[in-house]
């Protein structure tokens, strides 16, 4: 017999989660469906997880890590800050679009832990993940192309992440790539306006999200 660690476990645990949820629905994700989905007898779960509260918490994390990232695609060495900026969202919406499924979940599970008694917190957890992330995205453009931005980082990261939510929401409702991509040049166009060179090519560091 193999034997798996905790944390092996909890790997399983957690990708069997999410297939459950998207196959069935947040509310359909029993804790005796996980552990059916994943091979493991009941007991292996409550040997991971204190509570489904934790398990959430997990879910959220995984499918932030993979919903929500700028890769930053190669470009050319003379590449302006609008190139950039439009190479690593077009990078960001090749993902939304491998992964159409999970990001759906994403807005379910939002809903869900708002709803639920004491799980708003994951839903705020969720976001100010994404708000990190779109602040961390600003850094790495400006240090990249030597540029600083006009505005206050973490308003102009707020906009972004509120912007890319919507487009990303109404893509899942319609599919129309072409109007979503049309959509998200006009994003970088306006975000490329946003920008000026620094004179010393070094761009200054953006506070971090505080905790709630």
């Amino acid at each position: 017999m193999t034997h798996h660690s905790a944390d092996e476990r909890r790997e399983q645990l957690v990708e069997a989660t999410i297939r459950v949820m998207i196959r069935d629905g947040v509310g359909k994700a029993t804790t005796r469906a996980i552990v059916a989905e994943a091979g493991l007898p009941l007991g292996a779960f409550h040997y991971c997880f204190r509570s489904k509260r934790e398990l959430l918490h997990g879910v959220i994390e995984r499918i932030m890590l993979r919903a929500l990232a700028f890769p930053l695609v190669p470009t050319a060495a003379d590449a302006s800050p609008h190139e950039l900026i439009r190479a690593t969202l077009h990078g960001y919406w090749d993902r939304v679009r491998e992964r159409p499924d999970e990001h759906q979940l994403t807005y379910e599970l939002t809903q869900y832990a708002l709803r639920e008694p004491g799980l708003a917190d994951v839903a705020r957890r969720q976001y100010q993940h994404y708000l990190q992330v779109n602040i961390d995205y600003l850094q790495s453009v400006a240090r990249l192309a030597g540029i600083r931005w006009t505005t206050e980082i973490p308003a102009l990261a707020r906009y972004g992440l509120d912007l890319l939510d919507g487009l990303t929401l109404h893509w899942l409702i319609d599919r129309d790539d072409a109007r979503a991509l049309a959509a998200l040049d006009m994003y970088a166009t306006h975000l490329a306006t946003l920008a000026v060179p620094c004179p010393d090519g070094v761009s200054e560091p953006a506070p971090a999200v505080p905790e709630r």
